[in-house]
């Protein structure tokens, strides 16, 4: 039985392939994870599925009955995914490199979709749904998470009394829009049921990200990579080094004051069905 065989550790692609619970989509995964239907013998699409963080817990959760279909257009994050199943030896995991609206599945052939933060991301969700739900099966269930409007309202109320400081209210309009661009529960539900799904449970909830202070929040890595471009681009361009400097500086000051830097992001799992006598249901769900 090959899930006795003992893991070298000191074996070169363990540590080089070896990967940290994903500390952002973690939360929002496992409010996922807690609703998708464990069963073998399934088909599941992993829409946005990046370096496959869910692909893979599905695929070993669900064990080799179950077909798990990944899609994500980063070429970097699918590679990276396909030495991981490699390294794992998974062969219930098939991979497209593409934008998942143009992923050409057959019709009605798919019992399980679900997306990690995906919608955060799609050039054009409503057509991306739209896929979702030509490939479900009639009972198929539809899982999606996403963070919400309000997220980091810590963090966006010091931003938006430094743009007063500053003499920038006429950027105030840019900042609201920055923060606003995030779905709400009612816009991403109305998402869901214009694809054609019904919607059967939206779950809410809140975690926290802590920084020593307002510097080591700029600096920390993803959120370099996710969120600093998006808020340099509400400073004016000619104002922004002047505009980081003094939120920086603002920043340092709350964490001075509260001991820390803490941001709130809340967090929501929508479910759907696509309606038919005969369904799936997700723990908790009708």
């Amino acid at each position: 039985m090959d899930y006795l065989d003992e893991i070298d550790f000191s074996a070169a692609e363990v540590s080089e392939l070896f990967d940290e619970l994903p500390l952002w989509s973690a939360p929002f995964g496992l409010l996922l994870l807690d609703r998708v239907p464990m069963k073998s013998g399934l088909t599941i699409l992993d829409v946005g599925a990046g370096t496959g963080f869910l692909t893979i817990e599905l695929a070993e959760r669900c064990g080799l009955g179950t077909k798990v279909i990944a899609v994500d257009p980063w070429k970097g994050a699918v590679d990276r995914l396909r030495r991981k199943i490699s390294q794992r030896h998974l062969e219930n995991v098939v991979l497209f490199e593409q934008d998942a609206a143009t992923l050409e599945l057959p019709d009605a052939t798919v019992d399980v979709i679900v997306s990690n933060l995906g919608i955060n991301n799609f050039d054009d969700p409503g057509r991306v749904l739209g896929m979702c739900f030509r490939v479900a099966k009639p009972g198929a269930i539809l899982l999606l998470t996403t963070n919400l409007a309000g997220h980091m309202a810590e963090f966006y109320e010091v931003y938006r009394a430094v743009l007063i400081e500053l003499g920038q209210s006429d950027r105030l309009a840019a900042l609201e829009a920055h923060i606003n661009h995030r779905g709400t529960v009612d816009s991403v539900a109305r998402l869901v049921e214009g694809a054609g799904f019904e919607a059967v449970d939206v779950v809410t909830n809140s975690f926290r990200i802590r920084f020593a202070d307002g510097s080591s929040l700029l600096r920390h890595y993803f959120i370099r990579l996710g969120f600093v471009q998006g808020w340099k681009s509400v400073a004016g361009v000619d104002a922004r080094q002047k505009t980081f400097e003094k939120l920086e500086q603002r920043l340092n000051a709350v964490a001075q004051e509260r001991g820390e830097l803490a941001l709130t992001i809340p967090v929501a799992c929508f479910v759907g069905r696509k309606q038919s006598a005969r369904h799936f249901a997700p723990d908790g769900a009708a």
